[in-house]
């Protein structure tokens, strides 16, 4: 039996299907991540923006033209939002964003000929209060994703994803400790993943700092895949510092420069103290790379508030920017208090906003000289990956390189040239393993 497994949104929906492909793949099923022929088909659907929920609905019409006859399992947020959309498309099982690795359980009463509850099957779990399970993920090489946590207790005002997930869990770090010493030697990034990783605790205290040393033991970079600005504290940027392996990039999430926006998406923060937050950064890692998020057209958003986002986001000097036009949600507070913007009043300050972007990306790639960048593709005839503080270089392929053989996994010191397609090119100077 062949099982394919497609993924829409964020890392945490991305791990949560590779420990299902992981478990399917250790009882002796093939799996594949490609849209291709395929006797089952499970799809993990996201809800984070109402297009999210769009292209998961037509996920299930793009699987069917490969075979119409397949049986089909969705799960994920948009199911726990409104598992009706999927029945109607004629699903045969349906659970929510919790106990999706029990898919693994029906898959085998198909295996076995069991096809009596599997028809139009709803099973919408409870919503855990503890980390739901200590599966491994699949994990493809060079780089790893780990999940380290779930669920969400901010309750931004534009967000559906902590009624759909949850309130803030922790995943036991042995556990996570255990999954970093089964990677194989070709990995060589760890990245921690989680709906909140800020929010990570050992025994009800935060600990990400002391996850992070645990793990900094097995000599593999370390990355976080976000952060909040409540976690940018002297002690914590300190304690980053003294790491042999961290990455300096810093996805720090700002959704709006404006204080008054701000406090309509309940973000617990000033855009003054966002700033202090950077510059504290700055501080530890002068060429940090630092990343946001930015949503435009938040309703009620005036175009002198706007002018305030646009403004900061150029003081600050952001790496680069992730601009989200505003997407109501059903059952947030947003969507019950707020009138939404026109349509073209957001592309007209995401288009604006992201003429900026590429200045900011520009101005970032020329100040930094020197780099270490892990080798994972090749693209076009260059060898691409990141280096620590996430500039995408690239590296052509020619005969100056051969002496080296496949660098594909290798870390190598490289000097940056010049900004390309979407990153620099860059040349070696020394391979460091």
């Amino acid at each position: 039996m062949k099982i394919c497994v497609m993924t829409l949104g964020c890392k945490v929906n991305k791990y949560e299907s590779d420990a299902l492909i992981y478990n399917l793949g250790l009882k002796g099923y093939e799996t594949t991540e490609k849209l291709e022929p395929a006797d089952v088909y499970v799809i993990n659907t996201c809800a984070v923006t109402g297009e999210a929920e769009k292209k998961s609905r037509q996920m299930i019409a793009r699987c069917k033209k490969f075979n119409p006859q397949a049986k089909f399992f969705v799960c994920g947020c948009a199911s726990q939002k409104n598992s009706q959309q999927f029945i109607e498309k004629g699903v045969d099982y349906v659970c929510g964003a919790a106990g999706k690795i029990k898919i693994s359980e029906q898959i085998d009463k198909l295996a076995s000929g069991d096809k009596r509850r599997l028809k139009n099957h709803v099973r919408l779990a409870k919503l855990p209060k503890d980390y739901e399970d200590d599966l491994f993920a699949k994990q493809s090489r060079t780089r790893a994703y780990i999940k380290v946590q779930d669920g969400c207790n901010n309750f931004c005002s534009y967000c559906i994803i902590p009624y759909l997930r949850g309130r803030s869990r922790s995943r036991g770090i042995f556990s996570i400790i255990n999954e970093a010493a089964s990677l194989s030697d070709d990995i060589k990034e760890i990245v921690l993943t989680g709906i909140n990783v800020t929010d990570y605790k050992i025994d009800g205290k935060p600990s990400l700092l002391t996850l992070l040393d645990e793990l900094d033991t097995f000599g593999k970079r370390l990355r976080l895949s976000s952060m909040e600005e409540s976690l940018v504290t002297e002690d914590f940027v300190q304690g980053l510092s003294k790491l042999n392996n961290f990455c300096p990039h810093f996805h720090l999430s700002l959704q709006s420069g404006s204080n008054s926006v701000l406090k309509r998406m309940n973000r617990h923060y000033t855009a003054e103290q966002f700033k202090a937050s950077v510059e504290l950064i700055r501080k530890y890692f002068p060429l940090a790379g630092i990343t946001t998020d930015i949503i435009v057209g938040f309703p009620n958003e005036s175009e002198e508030e706007f002018e305030e986002t646009y403004n900061f986001a150029k003081e600050v000097a952001f790496s680069q920017l992730h601009i989200f036009q505003y997407s109501k949600r059903e059952g947030t507070v947003a969507a019950k208090l707020y009138k939404d913007l026109p349509p073209q009043i957001k592309q007209s300050r995401f288009e604006r906003l992201n003429e900026l972007n590429e200045k900011l990306k520009l101005d970032f790639i020329k100040k930094n000289k020197q780099g270490e960048v892990l080798i994972e593709e090749k693209v076009d005839g260059f060898y691409t990956g990141y280096t620590k503080n996430y500039i995408r270089c690239y590296i052509e392929d020619n005969s100056a390189l051969q002496k080296y053989g496949n660098l594909i996994d290798k870390i190598v010191s490289v000097k940056i040239k010049e900004p390309f397609k979407d990153g620099a090119k860059a040349k070696i100077i020394d391979i460091k393993g």
